[in-house]
């Protein structure tokens, strides 16, 4: 009804709403196409063997080059490098590898060391560039990382970094969009170049104030780390060494859960397919620990799918039956003991723990940086190991031998109790660190 009460009025009342709506709908339309138009840096893309050529004649003795990609990594176990987008004091280029077949020119620079390459969070890019291409990059300035010391939390996302630093906002709508699709859409392109032509400023503004506080040859010590071929290299073993759900199985199960997992990945390299595509993630628990009770408790688990069980059923169980191989013994004692058997050991490992962070919140500097959680998780769980990083190089510089001693000794570490204070005491000496 109308607000007057009349129906036959009402429909004409709606109606009209309706068509004001549409219109309204309309003019905003126009009004966003008229003047709302994206506008985007100058830039210049790449996708011709000819260009490539050109712009590697044009930049290759640039002084530095800012550098980034767009990949997509979903429903495939090659992630596809879509775009690479690099700033020079030439201008600013996105290189499009799908379309090139060869992109030699941009690999030789990245592997020039004459060359400063500035990146942020600069790994996720390296480890796609090495693993596609057998290159690793020289000289690299990582913004992520610089920004660790001066007190930004490791690891700091790339837009706020640069609304804190230089007052910049960008946006990151278009993070998960498809880079594959050609061709671009204004918003997209200019989104990818926003994640390069700011990198020049913000490098120039971190060095200031790292230079200031005499930390930039730390930085520039910890982004050298990048240049190591370990660094981008997988573990075959590792998602079963860090799989939260090996820690509550028997032997047995433990070593199916390695099996599974190794085939998983293997199947899904054969086919170019995700894991989750190939073993979804949610019913790997169900087959390592129903496998000993035979296809019979597979098929009689209402957590397992009827098409799963046809078609993987009994490989799973000769999986299963398989005699445990002495290089399986091996990688299953690589696992790390439960340091909760010792509450003493537990205490004093997260007594040092909080001391660096002390540390850390005084000078300005990322605790997580100074104090990799992987690392600290190992020393903690395995008797006389001690990470090689705190022996050498800026990380001892800055703890001090006091600290490095007390975590390479640290079961040697006693609290003391004395007249209203405690003390950490070795029992015994130790001449260095």
């Amino acid at each position: 009804m109308s607000p007057n009460g009349c129906k036959s009025c009402g429909k004409a009342y709606f109606a009209n709403f309706a068509a004001q709506a549409r219109k309204r709908r309309r003019n905003q339309k126009a009004y966003r196409t008229k003047y709302m138009k994206v506008n985007l840096p100058s830039h210049e893309i790449i996708e011709t063997e000819e260009d490539l050529q050109r712009f590697h004649a044009l930049n290759a003795d640039s002084p530095w080059i800012c550098f980034d990609t767009e990949f997509i990594g979903e429903k495939r176990f090659y992630t596809t490098i879509c775009l690479i987008q690099i700033a020079t004091p030439k201008g600013n280029f996105l290189i499009d590898p799908i379309k090139l077949s060869n992109i030699q020119p941009v690999l030789d620079m990245l592997a020039d060391e004459k060359i400063l390459k500035i990146a942020h969070a600069a790994s996720n890019d390296y480890r796609l560039i090495y693993n596609h291409y057998g290159v690793i990059a020289r000289n690299t300035f990582d913004t992520q990382i610089a920004s660790a010391f001066l007190g930004y939390k490791y690891p700091v996302a790339f837009n706020k970094l640069l609304e804190s630093e230089l007052k910049i906002r960008i946006g990151k709508g278009f993070s998960v969009t498809d880079w594959e699709k050609r061709p671009f859409p204004k918003k997209q392109l200019r989104y990818a170049l926003y994640d390069a032509i700011y990198l020049y400023d913000l490098f120039g503004k971190l060095k200031e104030k790292l230079d200031a506080l005499g930390r930039f040859d730390w930085a520039m010590e910890e982004c050298k780390t990048l240049e190591n071929a370990e660094f981008y290299e997988t573990d075959p073993y590792k998602e079963t060494l860090q799989s939260n759900l090996i820690k509550g199985l028997r032997f047995n199960e433990k070593v199916m859960l390695l099996r599974l997992l190794l085939w998983r990945t293997e199947e899904a390299r054969r086919k170019n397919y995700s894991k989750e595509m190939i073993l979804p993630g949610k019913y790997i628990s169900a087959i390592v620990r129903g496998a000993r009770e035979g296809i019979d408790a597979f098929k009689h688990n209402r957590r397992l799918p009827d098409s799963l069980v046809q078609k993987y059923g009994k490989l799973f169980i000769e999986m299963y039956n398989q005699p445990v191989t002495e290089e399986e013994k091996e990688v299953l004692s690589r696992l790390p003991k439960d340091g909760y058997e010792d509450p003493k050991h537990e205490i004093m490992m997260e007594m040092l723990d909080l001391l660096v962070l002390y540390k850390c919140l005084e000078a300005g500097i990322s605790h997580h940086m100074v104090l990799p959680r992987q690392a600290f998780k190992k020393m903690k769980n395995t008797a006389g190991y001690m990470d090689p990083s705190l022996l050498e190089g800026w990380r001892k510089e800055f703890l001090g031998p006091e600290i490095v001693s007390w975590f390479k000794h640290r079961h040697e570490l006693r609290i003391a109790f004395t007249e209203g204070k405690f003390e950490l005491k070795m029992s015994k000496e130790f001449n260095g660190v």
